[in-house]
């Protein structure tokens, strides 16, 4: 018999048993349907039906990762403001509506400053910084 104390555990012990168990079988299915024709054909790169020029260790702007970075900061901390959204009511019904409302701007402020300080830098402009490089170089 299990304790009592483990009977809130069950279900979650079964869901990962179920999660294996899944896995398992789905690369045990996988393995046994697939054909196995090793051709050189299947063993190139693949590059959208394009045959592979050069190598790929080459040469790319870094703004690519750059914006990457920054749309993923800034997806990431706007995601976080739902959930104050979402209790701000509750909280102004408790007494703690203005600590909220502080938090609140101050984090969209910090948001803000970041997405200001990006674009003085001209992180966010790709052509103004090409040209500027183009106007040093011919002086």
């Amino acid at each position: 018999m299990i304790p009592a104390k483990f009977d809130g555990l069950m279900p979650v012990v079964i869901l990962m048993a179920v999660a294996v168990l899944l896995f398992l079988g789905g690369h045990f299915v996988s393995v046994l349907l697939a054909p196995k024709k090793p051709s050189h054909l299947k063993s190139t790169p693949y590059e959208c039906g394009e045959q592979p020029v050069g190598s790929a260790w080459s040469m790319f702007n870094v703004r690519f990762y750059v914006v990457g970075l920054i749309f993923i900061i800034f997806d990431v901390e706007s995601v976080l403001m739902f959930p104050v959204a979402s209790i701000f009511k509750e909280m102004n019904e408790m007494g703690h509506g203005g600590y909220a409302l502080i938090v609140f701007l101050s984090f969209i402020s910090i948001l803000i400053e970041g997405i200001a300080y990006c674009w003085k830098k001209g992180d966010l402009d790709w052509v103004k910084s090409y040209q500027v490089s183009l106007k040093q170089n011919n002086k």
